[in-house]
């Protein structure tokens, strides 16, 4: 499999093909580009070229010239540094918006309204390597989806049986063929090489003109298992051809959070002593509450990255979890602890969150159409040239 690095981190993949589609690779592979932070890291340890590189980003953000920014000002930051590693866009996607959200917050200090050209790049340095952390942890794999891998599916010993089940999951009497084939593509994803039919735009652009190839009157009568498989078929090859003259670029993430990370954070009873005592500080500073719900809740987000979790408000079925094992210690009835208590709390909480996890891991995946051209220069990720000649952004072209 070629391998080749690009911009902060991105590993291009390719999936080695013969002639006619067939060859060797790995199934599944296919053209994908991995997020993996490697090199943000090597940005932000290269002082020389990292102060440059923040003082060069204050510049072009400072629109008013008074030497501080504002939040508005920030914001572009914020969402540059999103857009360069392969976020959806804010406003599209909760998960996201949690990130831009905490990464303004970092910024500003959670209340201060601008930040001097020194807390800048202080800040940013933060951001980044937090960022660069949790990308070595759960990579976003960019995927370039063009119809080859649909049509290889399509064409595959797989298209029967699991089509088959999808029927048998979506079928009923009172459904069009229309609606049966839209709610099929609903559970087809990136593994099938089908880009997220629930996007507006691949909706509009790739699904509606593959479905107006299909018989118009058969699309409204009701449909057996028989005629479902057909069209489907018929329907995915439509596609396929609709993505090699557009292509469509998806950022895709896969988690799963079985508490195995929480498990060797509670067994390293140094790093844990080390991480409570940090913790309790920041805390300590910012609320006086100390063992409410909220308390517990920002301390556990302040864990999170060590405790392999991601910060409560951006996965709905690991929230439920925090919020059974806050249950456990009765946070709601709390009020303020010591030191030691707040410690035990914490503690205890994430001893509860590991053993529900344990019984019962999340998988969570997600796939995001980037509508904005990948690589394009951001207002905060694309490099000012102080080194030797610039980094190239990544092509797909072969």
């Amino acid at each position: 499999m070629e391998r080749t690095r690009s911009w902060f981190g991105r590993r291009r993949r390719r999936k080695a093909r013969g002639e006619g589609g067939g060859g060797g690779g790995e199934e599944g592979e296919g053209e994908k580009v991995v997020v993996d932070g490697s090199e943000i890291r090597e940005l932000v340890e290269d002082r020389e070229a990292f102060g440059m590189f923040a003082e060069s980003k204050f510049r072009e953000l400072d629109a008013d010239g008074d030497g501080r920014l504002s939040v508005r000002e920030l914001q572009p930051a914020v969402e540059g540094i999103g857009a360069a590693l392969g976020l959806p866009a804010r406003g599209s996607s909760p998960n996201a918006d949690h990130i831009y959200s905490e990464a303004i917050s970092e910024l500003t200090h959670g209340k201060k309204e601008e930040v001097s050209r020194t807390e800048f790049q202080e800040v940013l340095s933060d951001i980044l390597l937090g960022m660069a952390a949790g990308l070595k942890r759960d990579p976003i794999v960019i995927l370039r989806i063009d119809g080859e891998d649909l049509r290889d599916f399509v064409d595959s010993p797989r298209y029967e049986p699991e089509a088959a089940a999808i029927f048998s999951k979506i079928g009923s009497e009172d459904m069009s063929l229309r609606q049966c084939l839209l709610a099929a593509l609903q559970l087809l994803n990136v593994d099938n090489g089908m880009p997220p039919a629930s996007d507006p735009w691949v909706a509009e652009n790739i699904i509606e003109p593959a479905l107006q190839k299909l018989p118009a009157g058969q699309l409204e009568q009701p449909a057996s298992q028989d005629i479902f498989l057909e069209q489907l078929k018929k329907l995915l090859s439509n596609i396929a051809e609709r993505l090699q003259e557009q292509p469509v670029i998806v950022a895709h993430t896969e988690n799963t959070f079985d508490g195995s990370c929480v498990k060797r954070l509670l067994d390293n009873k140094f790093e844990l002593d080390k991480l409570l005592d940090s913790v309790w500080k920041d805390v300590l500073i910012e609320h006086k509450n100390k063992g409410s719900r909220e308390c517990l809740i920002a301390a556990l987000d302040k864990m999170a990255d060590a405790a392999g979790l991601p910060p409560y408000g951006a996965v709905n079925q690991v929230d439920a979890v925090v919020n059974e094992a806050l249950k456990t210690v009765n946070a709601d009835e709390r009020t303020a602890v010591d030191e030691a208590g707040f410690k035990k709390l914490l503690t205890d909480i994430l001893r509860a969150v590991m053993m529900q996890l344990n019984r019962q891991p999340i998988f969570v995946s997600n796939s995001t159409v980037v509508h904005e051209p990948l690589f394009s220069s951001s207002a905060i990720l694309s490099s000012p040239p102080v080194k030797s000649s610039p980094r190239k952004p990544l092509s797909f072209q072969n």
